[in-house]
């Protein structure tokens, strides 16, 4: 089965007025209030979360009634034969967002016959939509956009995060984490790594690296990375899949660089 460019542009704009009804959503509840409740001492999750994961699979269902949804809150839904299945993260930053800390977003990527197709990212904060479809290269609001030509690890802006369990894990990033700020120009954690992967994409990271990440951080972003230029493996420099727990992705140039990094080399 294959699907055609017609149909990809028009799930891009599906995916896209979801998006944006999702963040309105996020704005409305971050001005009103919203209650918290924790997954573990770390792990938050809010109603906005709540509110925003329904929105999306709402507009989507009222759209495309037979597709397939893994969803953040929710998990999987009803399984059908149907060889579409959106990932959705409602509030990827939910920490910050429960901070009033103004760096999260909504993550909507689809799945067609395994393979991820279409991304869309939107950062209601900064009115910045991420949209990309496979052999479509990537935009930001409309707009191309490309991977950045830095090609030494030294002269390099990295971004990382940290997983929930960080307390209780020792696969915690920290020793990734201080080999690469003595190897990088700098390193920054947005708490977002749905626009960890777009701000690469966007060239204003050159690489990104993380652990025991979910398909909803990934399946937007990898599109919207790769169709901007950007490379990403997992740590040994094979093949990545949102199903796995790593990912190292880049502007391409310095991708060797950080595996010998992250191999500790």
């Amino acid at each position: 089965m294959t699907i055609s460019t017609s149909e990809l542009d028009q799930l891009v704009s599906i995916a896209t007025d979801a998006a944006r009804s999702a963040g309105a959503v996020l704005l409305d509840y971050a001005r009103k209030g919203f209650h918290v409740e924790h997954k573990n001492p770390i792990n938050l999750v809010t109603d906005a979360d709540h509110a925003a994961e329904e929105s999306v699979i709402e507009s989507i269902r009222h759209a495309c009634p037979s597709h397939q949804f893994l969803a953040e809150e929710r998990g999987r839904g009803e399984r059908t034969a149907s060889p579409y299945l959106w990932i959705i993260d409602p509030l990827d930053g939910t920490t910050n967002f429960a901070h009033g800390y103004p760096a999260y977003c909504v993550s909507i990527g689809l799945e067609f016959e395994g393979r991820c197709v279409v991304g869309v990212v939107y950062d209601p904060t900064r009115d910045e939509l991420f949209a990309a479809r496979i052999g479509g290269g990537a935009t930001l609001n409309g707009r191309p956009i490309r991977v950045s030509s830095t090609d030494i690890l030294d002269r390099a802006l990295l971004v990382t995060g940290f997983a929930y369990d960080i307390r209780e894990t020792e696969r915690n990033n920290l020793d990734h984490f201080v080999r690469f700020a003595l190897k990088a120009q700098g390193i920054r954690r947005t708490g977002s790594a749905a626009l960890d992967l777009c701000y690469a994409a966007a060239g204003r990271f050159d690489g990104f690296w993380e652990v025991k990440l979910n398909p909803w951080d990934m399946a937007a972003g990898s599109v919207i990375l790769r169709e901007a230029g950007g490379r990403i493996t997992d740590f040994r420099g094979g093949g990545h899949s949102i199903y796995g727990q790593e990912l190292v992705a880049s502007n391409g140039h310095i991708h060797e660089a950080m595996l010998h990094v992250l191999a500790g080399r």
